[in-house]
C-alpha cells in the first residue's frame, strides 16, 4: 500500500512519539486544543534535535504549523520528526502528525505538519556548537 498520507501510517518510519488525548485536553465537545497537540509536537521534535546535538536544546522558532485536521479524545497519534537541516548551533525538524481513528474501521488521518528550530545549548542555557556528525557516530 502505498502512503498518500490518508488511510496509513508512514512507510519504514517509527514514530518519536505516540500519545491518546484525554479529556483534559479537549474542549466540551472532544475537539483536542490546538496548544496541547503544539506541546506534544514540540517534544518530538526536540527528541532527534537532542541526539543530534548530543545535549540539551531549546525551542527558538516555530517556523510553520497547519491543523490539517480536527483531533479528538480517544485518537492515537503517532508523531513522526526528521531533522531537516543542521546550522552552527540550530537544528530544524519536521514533524508530522498522523490519527488513527475508530480502530475497528482502521482510519488513518494527517492532522498536523510543522517545522521547529532548535537551538543546542550549554549548562548555561547559553547557544553552543552542534558537534560534527564524525565526531557523534565515532564513539559508538
Amino acid at each position: 500500500m502505498t502512503n498518500t498520507n490518508q488511510g496509513c501510517l508512514p512507510d519504514g518510519k517509527i514514530p518519536q512519539l505516540r500519545v491518546m488525548p484525554m479529556p483534559a485536553d479537549a474542549n466540551v465537545h472532544g475537539d483536542v486544543f490546538g496548544g496541547w497537540i503544539m506541546a506534544q509536537v514540540d517534544i518530538a521534535g526536540s527528541l532527534p534535535a537532542v541526539r543530534r546535538s548530543n545535549g540539551r536544546v531549546a525551542t527558538i522558532a516555530v517556523n510553520s504549523f497547519v491543523f490539517k485536521n480536527p483531533v479528538f479524545v480517544g485518537d492515537l497519534l503517532s508523531f513522526y520528526a526528521d531533522i531537516v537541516k543542521v546550522g552552527n548551533t540550530s537544528i530544524t525538524v519536521n514533524v508530522e502528525v498522523f490519527a488513527e481513528r475508530n480502530r475497528l474501521q482502521a482510519e488513518t488521518v494527517k492532522v498536523t505538519e510543522a517545522t521547529l528550530t532548535y537551538v543546542a545549548t550549554d549548562e548555561n542555557r547559553k547557544p553552543r556548537p552542534v558537534p560534527p556528525l564524525s565526531s557523534l557516530t565515532s564513539q559508538s
